[in-house]
Order: structure tokens, then sequence, then C-alpha cells
């Protein structure tokens, strides 16, 4: 494989990062907060550092067929992610042929399930890169991911194995310390293969400090792992060849190092970077004081912390009356505040603060990626909906005035309405009106509420998102991609009005540009696989989220659940797939609907939605032919084109509910286009995950 190695980052697992604000003396409050939330055992997504990218390899040969390979590709990684999501590991393959890939993911034991998640989705966002190669493999810090045209999975090393060491030196005596770290990565590696919990050993040891000229005992920790795909004489092979590799390449001067074989990891640090198995266990005592630490430390950091925010909303405050307020932006966001605050768009931020009743939870609506949702009143008597972005970092400014600048700049009686904003205050707020009856999924997805979605509802709801959508691509006055089209995304009215939500995540177009290349984003299961693979943008795949959409509206079953719950053992897709071709997709109509349309109807919905969730992004209708297909004069009597295979199907699951690996399904080719079309199933989100 070529390697694509990336520059060793300071060791970051566990640390809270150091978050960027308009203002220095906010980032320092800010961080403070972090810090205490850290301390205190907060699981806070925010204080989560992303995790460091150790090494990157990719075969030096490509696929035969580049395009069928991606879809094979992606269906395979997000088969791996359903089961890495529930045990930290995953192995799978799909497609057929040439066009077969075969893939393996696995967190280190040491990882929460969290962070296990966020490693795994860097991993999904980056691999991709080694495409159209035919195999790539990444480690991170705390966990791998591997793909290629032949079944690897149990293969212990080979020829990409390599040892990565950190380039700074020992703090303490080297000899000490190397004699001290070679002695438990020995220990760990001999351990490894017969511990019963999935090939992981992890223990720490200290050099003598009497044999030490310094006096300071340096502590050693390490930990090694095999993949659960091999077999114990296989892991043993597999540690015993990176524990020799990292010796041999990282020791005495590296105060860290990592043996990265195709089947384990090995590593050793000066760090605790392990969760110790008998954490507190004879140790009550000390973990008491440490407790005491921290709440004592919090304590003045959460002061110092306040008082610094204070101090900046004041200094804002002042200057925002100056007209002075973020002359130092560089980004234009100064002006953008400037602009917002002198318009009718502005409101108070203590006037909000009031109307939701200090953003109480008895008034909170819903917790998005970007924050909060809550149902305010106004002194007018007006009730609003008050999204409730915290100024933390660039990216979250940037999503703010992502939003406010594409959102005020459209009207349709299909899209939420922006009333305004606050940018006065300590935090970031949009003012939305505010629709009574939530989000679909609140019904769609919910036994009870569902029988509220008749089939008249339902119909507009399709139609009305339609129409959204197609306003945003192509009748507004900036060509506007939505980027996460989902049942949350679509908020209902008074009368089930659907009005799509949620413009964090758009994007809009110049004139000229047929396609954006951005990061990945969205929510897994209604991001279109070519969006997946290429992170290249276009109204296509908000297309195919419909598509998904409109097909979970018309089954009342949400997509991304069907394999585990799925009697078939079959996704979503799957399911209406052979239904479609078997001629008995009224078997999957929602039962609550039967009586209430016509076989027609319901078969024309359908076949709208298979049509926009095909595989190959050039079949996809545009949103204003869906209209029309749905809508128009005499809209009966088109007759409408044969869909081709959507992606992600035929993903079979064993009778534990897991995926089976062991055997893939074939991926078909379409007779229509002959576009390569497979198998499925992270908000990544960058990932922005949501």
């Amino acid at each position: 494989m070529q390697r694509r190695r990336q520059p060793r980052a300071a060791h970051r697992h566990r640390r809270p990062f150091f978050l960027t604000t308009a203002a220095g003396a906010a980032a320092v409050s800010i961080h403070l907060l972090l810090l205490v939330s850290a301390a205190s055992g907060a699981d806070d997504d925010a204080a989560v550092a992303t995790p460091v990218i150790l090494d990157m390899a990719c075969a030096a040969t490509q696929a035969a067929d580049p395009e069928a390979f991606d879809v094979s590709f992606v269906t395979t990684l997000e088969m791996i992610y359903q089961n890495v999501t529930r045990s930290g590991f995953g192995a799978a393959g799909s497609g057929a042929g040439n066009n077969t890939v075969f893939g393996l993911g696995q967190c280190l034991s040491y990882l929460s399930p969290t962070d296990c998640q966020l490693c795994y989705a860097q991993s999904r966002v980056k691999l991709p890169h080694c495409l159209p190669a035919d195999g790539g493999r990444i480690f991170l810090d705390g966990c791998f991911l591997r793909y290629g045209a032949d079944n690897f999975t149990a293969a212990a090393t080979d020829a990409s194995d390599t040892a990565v060491c950190s380039n700074a030196t020992v703090a303490t005596d080297s000899t000490g310390f190397a004699a001290a770290a070679t002695e438990l990565v020995r220990n760990v590696t001999a351990a490894a293969p017969a511990a019963k919990d999935y090939y992981y050993a992890a223990s720490s040891a200290s050099a003598s400090a009497a044999a030490l000229p310094s006096g300071r005992a340096p502590t050693a920790y390490a930990a090694a792992q095999c993949w659960r795909s091999l077999n114990a004489s296989a892991c043993a092979a597999c540690v015993a060849s990176a524990r020799d590799r990292v010796l041999n390449t990282c020791l005495p001067a590296a105060p860290e190092g990592y043996g990265l074989n195709a089947g384990c990891v090995v590593r050793y640090s000066t760090q605790p970077f392990y969760l110790p198995a008998n954490a507190g266990a004879g140790a009550g005592g000390a973990s008491s004081g440490r407790r005491i630490a921290v709440i004592v430390v919090a304590s003045i950091f959460s002061a110092i912390a306040v008082m610094g925010i204070a101090f900046i909303w004041t200094r804002m405050r002042s200057r925002s009356r100056d007209g002075l307020l973020h002359d130092d932006d560089m980004d234009g966001s100064g002006e953008m505040i400037r602009a917002i605050a002198a318009s009718q768009l502005s409101f108070k931020y203590g006037e909000l603060r009031a109307a939701t009743d200090e953003f109480s939870q008895m008034n909170k609506l819903g917790q998005g990626g970007y924050g909060s949702v809550y149902k305010g009143v106004l002194p007018d008597g007006r009730e609003v909906a008050v999204k409730r972005l915290f100024f933390h970092t660039r990216q979250w400014a940037e999503q703010f005035f992502n939003e406010v600048k594409l959102v005020s700049q459209v009207q349709h009686k299909n899209l939420v309405k922006l009333l305004g904003c606050s940018v006065e205050g300590p935090e970031s707020l949009l003012v939305y009106e505010y629709l009574c009856n939530t989000s679909l999924d609140h019904y769609l997805f919910d036994a009870f509420k569902k029988t509220a979605l008749d089939w008249e509802r339902r119909f507009e709801i399709v139609v009305g998102t339609a129409e959204g959508l197609s306003y945003l691509h192509s009748a507004s006055e900036v060509r506007i991609i939505h980027r996460d089209i989902k049942a949350s995304n679509i908020l209902l009215d008074e009368r089930f009005r659907p009005k799509i939500a949620d413009f964090g995540l758009a994007r809009n177009f110049m004139e000229d540009q047929s396609h954006l290349s951005t990061g990945l984003a969205g929510t897994f299961g209604y991001m279109a696989p070519e969006y997946i693979v290429h992170g290249q943008l276009t109204e296509k795949a908000d297309i195919y989220s419909y598509g998904v959409l409109v097909l979970e509206i018309v089954t009342g079953r949400k997509s991304h659940n069907s394999v585990a719950s799925s009697t078939e053992g079959l996704s979503l897709m799957a399911l209406i797939w052979r239904h479609y071709n078997a001629g008995t997709l009224m078997e999957l109509l929602d039962p609550n609907l039967r009586e209430q349309c016509t076989e027609e109807d319901a078969l024309r919905v359908f076949h709208v939605g298979l049509l926009c969730a095909q595989a190959s992004p050039n079949l996809r209708p545009p949103m204003w032919k869906v209209v029309e297909m749905l809508s128009g004069r005499d809209h009966h009597k088109v007759v409408l084109p044969r869909p081709t295979q959507p992606p992600f199907i035929n993903v079979k699951v064993s009778k534990n509910g897991k995926s089976d690996g062991s055997s893939g399904s074939a991926s078909l080719m379409s007779n229509s286009d002959k576009s390569p079309l497979s198998l499925n199933q992270l908000s990544v989100s960058g990932v922005q995950a949501r």
C-alpha cells in the first residue's frame, strides 16, 4: 500500500480542546468552563477532541470499475457502522465479482461508546480519500478501519505494518523509562491473546526512582489489542510483531509509540490513555481527596469564567451601542452583526430570555446538533420558537451566520419563516415562527400519534415538501441545497401543513457552479451515496433524501431502524424494492392508510419515492418535475419511468439482529442505465455529527 501518513500531533486523547471566539477573553472563559465540565465528568460532546490520525495507507492498485466499487464501499462501511455502534467491532462484505468490498472496523476497548462513535465517524470521512484504490486502511488514536477487494479479516500482519513514534523526548531519565516501558509492553502483549476481554490487555509500571540519577520515577502505560476477527494464535503472532517493531523503533527516546499491524495495535505512553479496569479500588481516600480538589478548582474556575463572560457580555453590549461590535473580525462576521443589529430582524437578548422563562426545560421543544429550541411568548402575545446557539467556536459562529443569511433571503409557504435573531448577548439566538404540531417524526413513528396523519395529510406533506425543495433549488434568489432533509426537519402547522426547517447545514450555489466539494454533514440513512463517498454536493443529494422521506411517509416505517426491526431481515429500501419487483407494494402501505386512498394514488407515491432514491444521481428527477408528477395537471395520465434499483439494499441480519458480514449480498446492475447498484446505512456529523 502507498502510505499517506498524517503528521504526528501532540497527544490529545480525552483532553478538552481550546475553543476560539472573536474575543480572546471570551475564549478563555469558555475554555475554563470546558475544563470544569471535563473535571466533573460531564459527557459534553463539545469537549471531545477530534481523534488523532496516526497512519493511513492506500493500495497501489485501482478498482476496475470505480463507480461500482464506490457503491459497494459505501454499503460495506455502513454495515460495519451498525455493528461498531453496538459493540465496538464490525466486519462485513458486499458486492459481486471485481466490485466486492470487504471491510473491518474496531474501537479499542478503552474508548467509551461516545468516543468510539466519534472515532469511527472521523475514520469514515477520511478513508474515502483512498478511492479509487481497491484497498486502504486508517489508524486513529483509538480505532481502526480498513477496506479491500480481498477478504483480509483474518490477516494478522502485512507489508503495510508500521510503527509511529512521538517526536518529543522523554522528560525523565530515558534509560530507566525505556526499561520500564519495554517490560510493560512485553507483559501486555503476552497477556492480550489469552484475555477474555476481546484480546485486550492494559497496565502500567514505574521505573525505580533510586535507580535514576534524577531521582524521578517515570510511569509507563501500555495496552495491546487484536481485532476480534483473529483467533488466539493469530493474535499472539500479531502483537509479537507489533511489540518488536515499536520497541526497536521508538524506544528509548520517544515518550509514546504505536505498533500498527493489520490485525492489532500495541501502544505505550507516559500518559494514562486507557481507562483503568480497577479505577478507585482500594483508593477511596485518594479518590475522595481528588474529588474535593476537583470541586475546589472547578468552583474557582467557574467563578472566573462567570466573571469573564459577564465582562465580555458587558463589553459586547457597550461596543454594540457604540457601533463597534466585532470591528476586529476579519471574516466579515462583524459587518453581518452590525447589519442585523440595525435591521428589523434584531431581538433583545433579555426579551427572548424572558419569553422562554429563562430557557426553562418546560418550554424546550427539541435538541439539535447545534443547539436547543424553546417555545417563547413575546410581550405582544406572539408565540415563537427560539433556537439557542452557543457561540463556542468559529464553526458555530459560521453556522449561525449561514442560517441567518440563507433563511432571511427565502420566503415560501413550505419553509419555516425566520422572524429574527439576537446577537448582543453571550449566546446567539434565532427566532422562528412557532408551529404547534412540532415535527413530522413525532407523529409518523409513533404508533398512537400516527393515526392523526391520514392519507390526505400525508399526501399534502409529500407534495408540500417537494414544493419547498423545488423553490430552494430553482426558484429562490439564491440556489440552496438543504443537506439534511429528514422527518425531524419537517415541521407541521396547526393544519399539519409541512414547512422545511433547520438550514444550519444548507449551502448556496453560485450560478456557474455544478457542485460543491464540502465536508461530510447530514444524517446517515438519508445521505446520497455519491455525497458520502466523494463529498461532492449537488441538489441531487437533497432529492435522494426526499425519496427516502417519501418512502418513510407512505410506509410509516423508519428507514435506518428497519434492518433490526424487520422480520424479513432487510432494510426498508430492500423491502420496498423486492415488493416493487413482485408487484406487491400495497402490502407495505401503512395499515392506517389502507381504507383511505386508492391503490393508484398510493403506488404513484411509492413510484416517485423510488425514482428520487435511485443510486445514479443523473436518473433522479429534479424537484420541479417531482411536483409535476404528484400534483400537476393531468398528473394521473403521465406515465412514470421505471425506477432503477436503489442503493443500500439486501443487508441481511442474523437472528440476533446483527449484520451478517460473513456472506455479503450481491450488488446488481441496473438494466436501464448499467449503473452499479448495491446494498445499506451516522448526525457526521464533521464529521459534523447531528
